[in-house]
């Protein structure tokens, strides 16, 4: 069997002990797995530990593999291995190397011998693609280990938080824990219906079952993402309906259990969005503007108000207006990238709506930073210093998927598709600034669209 190697090095601005504890605790892996693969993670184990296992499920076009691998060869602070006992190559071992390049610095060496399926024949197809493949994942994995690092050594002198997510599986909230507890971090979610106290659940004060006060005391802090998905139906009155009190009850409620408590939280950051500021044509916007008008205005404007029992019994109140965020995952990225792909891309209207939009990245980013900031309170927007018009936006995204962007599509032709929404979501919008996150000392990952783009696609090519 002829092996091939791939190796790939980053330098990390931490000693080889932060760099080795990030990797061992829980979320790790989620963090490494590109926001463009489709892979889900079965279970991990008992951590990183000779024999200890991990199984994934990838799929990977119609196909689907089950790959477990078992770590072995494990050095803390200096590396270990992961062996493929199943999956889909013929051969892979992993070392994860970690050499110390100063006393805050280390270096993280990556090296995989591998073996491709089916002998002569895979070495012949699948070599290029296979490595082609690991230069993109590589890149990825370690631009967000570098950065994640980065984002918890800013603040390693801070204490370890408690911290309850609720909207814990959604686009932001996915990646928020991961964040979270790979900072050493304790997160509990917060879910509607029964909570398991095993899987440290804590159950949303609903008003159609009871929450228990005394689980919540201790908390350090709360972030509170739920609410009904705005672009998921067309807006029926009885739609419209759902995202205003899916976000507005149980935020109130919420707020009035935290103030309740004997040891309150001492912050809650609460979601709402730049839809706040309606449609705003070139004007540039920022905290200190007034709210605008319009359906998503109104749903933020009551949902920032929502937070008031929290903010007047004490507790420091963070409303995060956030952009429209990036992600391979899905959300306002996801539905663009099949007619980009297949080059039938191109500005929606007349492109000149302004869209305020944040990588994923930077949206947790942030939310991290208003959490160890205590000067940080009311609202704060969380989106990149360069919003972009629609052509801009559409532009740019073809240019990093190698495609045209030619197909305009009519206004008239969204507001009968979609409805109101088209008008509120698709073709207004606002050029909102991140002023409060800039004086507040934010350093953005990915200040620009291309670079945002690039990093959530992949698209290491220029």
């Amino acid at each position: 069997m002829r092996l091939q190697t791939f190796e790939r090095r980053a330098s990390l601005a931490v000693p080889v002990e932060e760099a080795f504890a990030w990797h061992a605790r829980p979320g790790a892996l989620r963090r490494l797995i590109p926001p463009w693969q489709d892979v889900r993670i079965v279970s991990v184990g008992r951590g990183i530990e000779d024999g200890s296992q991990v199984e994934l499920h990838a799929r990977i076009g119609p196909l689907t593999a089950r790959w477990v691998a078992e770590h072995r060869g494990c050095r803390p602070p200096r590396e270990f291995r992961d062996v493929q006992l199943r999956g889909p190559m013929a051969f892979w071992e992993h070392v994860h190397q970690f050499d110390p390049s100063g006393p805050d610095a280390c270096i993280l060496v990556d090296r995989i011998e591998y073996a491709p399926p089916l002998g002569r024949i895979g070495r012949m197809v699948d070599a290029a693609w296979i490595h082609g493949q690991l230069e993109r994942m590589f890149a990825y994995r370690h631009a967000t280990t570098a950065a994640d690092l980065a984002d918890h050594a800013r603040f390693r002198d801070r204490p370890r938080l408690r911290v309850a997510v609720s909207g814990s599986s959604g686009l932001i909230g996915s990646v928020l824990v991961p964040f979270l507890t790979t900072g050493g971090h304790d997160v509990c979610r917060l879910v509607r219906g029964r909570a398991r106290a095993d899987a440290g659940e804590l159950t949303l004060p609903t008003g159609s079952d009871a929450a228990d006060p005394a689980r919540f005391e201790g908390l350090d802090a709360v972030v509170h993402l739920a609410g009904e998905n705005i672009a998921s139906h067309r807006w029926t009155p009885e739609q419209k309906r759902r995202i205003l009190t899916s976000r507005v009850e149980p935020t109130r409620r919420l707020c009035e259990l935290l103030a309740r408590l004997q040891r309150p939280p001492k912050v809650l950051v609460c979601a709402s969005a730049v839809g706040i500021y309606g449609h705003r044509g070139d004007e540039t916007v920022d905290e200190t503007s007034l709210p605008g008008n319009g359906f998503l205005a109104e749903v933020c404007r009551q949902w920032e108000e929502a937070v008031s029992p929290a903010r007047d019994g004490g507790i420091r109140v963070v409303s995060a207006r956030f952009g429209m965020v990036l992600s391979g995952r899905g959300g306002a990225l996801g539905p663009m990238l099949r007619p980009f792909r297949l080059g039938l891309g191109g500005p929606l209207g007349d492109g000149r709506q302004y869209w305020s939009w944040i990588s994923i990245d930077d949206a947790v980013g942030a939310i991290y930073h208003t959490l160890m900031n205590d000067h940080l309170s009311g609202p704060v927007n969380v989106v990149s210093p360069s919003a972009a018009t629609n052509r801009e936006f559409t532009q740019i995204l073809a240019r990093v998927l190698r495609r045209p962007a030619l197909c305009r599509v009519p206004a008239g032709a969204l507001r009968m598709l979609t409805g109101q929404m088209a008008d509120d979501l698709i073709l207004g919008g606002a050029r909102v600034a991140p002023s409060r996150l800039e004086a507040a000392g934010y350093s953005f990952r990915h200040a620009t669209l291309d670079a945002a783009l690039r990093h959530v696609l992949g698209a290491t090519h220029e």
